[in-house]
């Protein structure tokens, strides 16, 4: 395989690089509205040079955020300011993403730097939120959530159908499902959450139901020749591991049959007993035999912020594309960091020339 800056295609749409910019929230939204703070944000992570930049989450519907100031799709207004944001990724040479995604029991909180708690009950800021199973995630998360009806679960599912048809009006050309970090869909495939005893519980089929069944709606509104991904926890680190995984292939196989594009590795974060082994790119040995049992594009993210770990988890096959996220916040352009530690011949290409003629110019060797 080809390395860190070779081009990726995915149906239709072809990235200048194998990298990506995940979703990060910025928790900086009213109403679910995009406003200038995101605008200036993405604009400046799509010149730094990466082949794709991914909208944060950004809910289906009011109470699947993680907090009030979390993005929104619910509605026309929010699509048309999103859209804003998909025309300024493109025209600095990335190409726009979004993830679109419902938080389930973990929404309905404060934002991270303000407790990252529960939004107390007494709170005219906070909601009721919707989960498989009247189970608390517990920690700081410690609100038990509503137990959704079947009329529910359709109505959310067909919400991600709806927002899935806005964001492509709005231009994006990549759309991910977010099945990941105990939220809604990572919820229902969870033993921790799910204790439901009906066709949307029990066994893996039941526990699978939610997440292909909305695939398959998304699917229905997304065009075939766009790339439709999802990031999905393969893994808890909670002492079954193995069987974890082993479900998640065959889900992920019934996803890529369904007609899922890529998958970014993740985990599942549905406990809070997790014993996560943090460490450089940990996450890619796991995404790898995704790959390789699944039969399909891996991307992942976690530790993955070193240019040489990086470029190594490209050429050895673990992935085909790497996301690279905090590292993005404290240089956007760490494409061009990357190009010249790997000694590209002309780094400065990844940059708008702006940027790119002074510093080559007057480059200062390292």
């Amino acid at each position: 395989m080809s390395g860190l800056f070779s081009p990726f295609t995915l149906k239709d749409v072809t990235l200048r690089n194998r990298i990506a910019v995940p979703p990060m929230c910025q928790y900086s939204a009213e109403d679910g509205l995009s406003n200038e703070w995101h605008r200036v944000h993405y604009a400046s992570l799509a010149r730094g040079g990466a082949g794709l930049v991914i909208v944060e989450a950004t809910a289906v519907a009011p109470e699947g955020r993680i907090t009030p100031g979390c993005l929104g799709i619910w509605n026309d207004e929010q699509a048309e300011k999103l859209a804003i944001i998909a025309r300024d990724i493109k025209a600095a040479g990335a190409v726009p993403g979004i993830q679109i995604a419902h938080a389930g029991r973990k929404a309905s909180a404060n934002r991270p730097w303000e407790g990252d708690d529960h939004i107390a009950k007494t709170d005219p800021r906070g909601w009721e939120t919707l989960s498989p199973s009247a189970t608390a995630f517990g920690a700081n998360l410690p609100q038990v959530p509503h137990e959704m009806t079947l009329e529910e679960i359709a109505r959310v599912r067909d919400d991600f159908a709806v927002a899935a048809q806005r964001a492509r009006d709005a231009g994006f050309e990549w759309l991910e499902l977010h099945f990941a970090h105990g939220y809604l869909a990572q919820s229902f495939f969870s033993v921790h959450a799910n204790q439901r005893q009906d066709q949307y519980g029990g066994d893996f089929e039941g526990r699978s139901r939610f997440l292909l069944e909305t695939l398959a709606a998304v699917r229905t509104q997304w065009p075939d020749n766009l790339p439709l991904t999802a990031r999905f926890g393969v893994i808890e680190y909670d002492g079954r591991d193995e069987e974890t995984l082993t479900e998640a292939i065959t889900l992920t196989k019934k996803f890529r049959e369904g007609g899922l594009d890529l998958l970014s590795v993740s985990i599942g974060f549905s406990t809070p007993d997790a014993n996560i082994p943090w460490g450089p790119a940990f996450l890619a040995p796991v995404a790898e035999r995704v790959r390789r049992e699944a039969d399909i594009p891996v991307a992942s993210a976690w530790g993955i912020d070193a240019p040489l770990i990086a470029n190594e988890a490209v050429e050895k096959g673990q992935l085909d594309l790497v996301m690279v996220g905090k590292a993005h916040l404290a240089n956007p352009n760490w494409s061009y960091q990357a190009a010249r530690a790997l000694k590209k011949e002309q780094p400065s290409w990844v940059l708008p020339a702006p940027y790119a003629h002074w510093l080559e110019r007057y480059r200062v060797s390292e």
